[in-house]
C-alpha cells in the first residue's frame, strides 16, 4: 500500500452515500437529516460512479460507504453488490441505529465486506451520549460492536478526540481491548458542520496525544489518525528512539500513559502505529451525496462533480490536489522536512485560514528550515 502512486490513484475513496441519518452528533461534519436530500445520486448515477472507479486501474481503491448513514440509502446493497462484482474492495461506516442489525450485517457479510467502522466517543455513557445526542446509545454501540465482532467482521472503532473526552482515552483503549476491536482510528476535531460548538484540544495536547497513541499501538492494536498527520513524525522519532528533548511529551502524555499502564499493564507488542503518508487529497478523496468531490469530508473545498467528470479525472487533474500532493504549502508546513510524510491537516488549515495550503495550527513542531 505504501508503494501506491498517489498522483495516479487514492487508496481510499469515501463516499457520502446519503445525508440521511437518525443521529444528530455534535461533532459531525455533516448536517445530517432523517431523509435523503434532493440532488442525491440516484441508482443509475451511483452505479456509473462505482463503475468509473475502474479508471484508476488495479489495485482499485477501497470504497468506503459512509454518510449520513449508508444503511439509509435505499439502494445501497444493490450498489455495493455491483462494486464487488467489478472487484472494488468495500468498507462500511454505518450509524448505530435500528438499521444496523443482524439482518443488515449479514447482507454486508454476503457482499464480501470485511471491515466495518463504528463510532465510539467516550468510555462511559455520559460522554458518548453527550456527543451522540441519543439516550442509551452507548449500550447500543457496545452491543453493535459485539455483534459485528461475533460475525467475523474486522471492526474499526472511530473516536473523535476533543476536550470533552481527552482523559477518557485510556479507558476507551481498555474497552476496545475487552471488545476485541482490531483497529482504532482516532479523529481530531475540525470545526466544520456541527463541530463548531465543541472545544478542540491545545497544540501541546495534540503532541502529547500522538505519543500516547504510539504507546497504544504497542498493545497489539492498529492505530491510525485522521486530521493529525503529524502522528507520523512522532512515530518516526519513537521508532528511531530519537525524540528531540524540546519535543519530549509532557503532562498530558504522562497522565494518559500512566493510566494506560494501570489498566493494561506494560506494553507487550511491536508498535502498530500506521504511518502511510496520506493526507486530504493525497491517497484519500471524498465524494459527497450529490457527487461533489472534496479533498476530504472535513475539507469542504469543491473540486468538481462526478456527474460531469470521472473521479479519476478530478483526482489526477485538479490543480489544488496536485499542489497538495506536491507539498506546495505555505508557512512552516512548506519548509518542514516532514512535509511529505506529514504535510499537516489541510482541513484544519482551511478551517483556520480559509486556505487549504496553509500551515496546520495544531502542530507544535518548528522546522529546521527558515521561513
Amino acid at each position: 500500500m505504501s508503494h501506491t502512486d498517489f498522483d495516479q490513484r487514492p487508496i481510499l475513496v469515501f463516499w457520502e452515500t446519503t445525508k440521511a441519518c437518525l443521529l444528530s452528533c455534535k461533532h459531525c461534519r455533516a448536517e445530517a437529516i432523517s431523509h435523503a436530500l434532493p440532488g442525491e445520486l440516484n441508482t443509475q448515477e451511483s452505479l456509473e460512479f462505482v463503475e468509473s472507479l475502474k479508471e484508476f486501474g488495479k489495485p482499485y481503491p477501497v470504497l468506503i460507504f459512509t454518510g449520513g448513514d449508508p444503511l439509509m440509502k435505499i439502494d445501497v446493497f444493490e450498489i455495493a453488490k455491483r462494486a464487488r462484482e467489478i472487484g472494488v474492495p468495500l468498507g462500511f461506516s454505518p450509524s448505530v441505529t435500528p438499521n444496523l442489525n443482524h439482518e443488515s450485517a449479514s447482507l454486508l457479510k454476503r457482499l464480501g465486506v470485511s471491515t466495518v467502522s463504528i463510532s465510539l466517543d467516550g468510555a462511559f455513557p455520559k460522554t458518548h451520549e453527550f456527543i451522540r445526542g441519543v439516550q442509551n446509545h452507548f449500550e447500543q454501540t457496545i452491543n453493535a460492536i459485539q455483534m459485528l465482532v461475533s460475525m467475523g467482521f474486522k471492526v474499526q472503532v472511530n473516536t473523535t478526540v476533543m476536550a470533552n473526552n481527552l482523559y477518557e482515552l485510556p479507558y476507551i483503549v481498555k474497552l476496545l481491548k475487552t471488545l476485541k476491536v482490531a483497529i482504532w482510528e482516532v479523529f481530531f476535531l475540525i470545526k466544520v458542520g456541527r463541530g463548531i460548538s465543541l472545544e478542540e484540544i491545545a497544540p501541546q495536547e495534540y503532541e502529547d496525544v500522538m505519543h500516547f497513541l504510539y504507546e497504544v499501538s504497542r498493545y497489539d492494536m492498529i492505530v491510525r489518525t485522521v486530521e493529525a498527520p503529524f502522528f507520523r513524525r512522532v512515530v518516526e522519532w519513537r521508532n528511531a528512539g530519537s525524540v528531540p528533548p524540546q519535543y519530549a511529551p509532557k503532562e498530558v502524555y504522562l497522565k494518559l500513559s500512566k493510566k494506560l499502564r494501570e489498566l493494561l499493564g506494560e506494553p507487550f507488542s511491536e508498535p502498530k502505529a500506521q504511518s502511510v503518508g496520506t493526507r486530504d487529497g493525497k491517497g484519500v478523496i471524498f465524494v459527497a451525496h450529490n457527487g461533489d468531490v472534496y479533498p476530504s469530508g472535513f475539507l469542504p473545498y469543491p473540486l468538481g462533480n462526478v456527474r460531469r467528470k470521472t473521479l479519476a479525472q478530478i483526482y489526477r487533474e485538479n490543480e489544488l490536489l496536485r499542489d497538495i500532493r506536491a507539498s506546495r504549502f505555505y508557512g512552516k508546513c512548506g519548509i518542514c522536512e516532514f512535509k511529505d510524510v506529514c504535510g499537516g491537516s489541510r482541513a484544519r488549515a482551511y478551517a483556520k485560514y480559509a486556505d487549504p495550503l496553509g500551515e496546520d495550527p495544531a502542530c507544535v513542531y518548528t522546522p529546521s528550515g527558515k521561513l
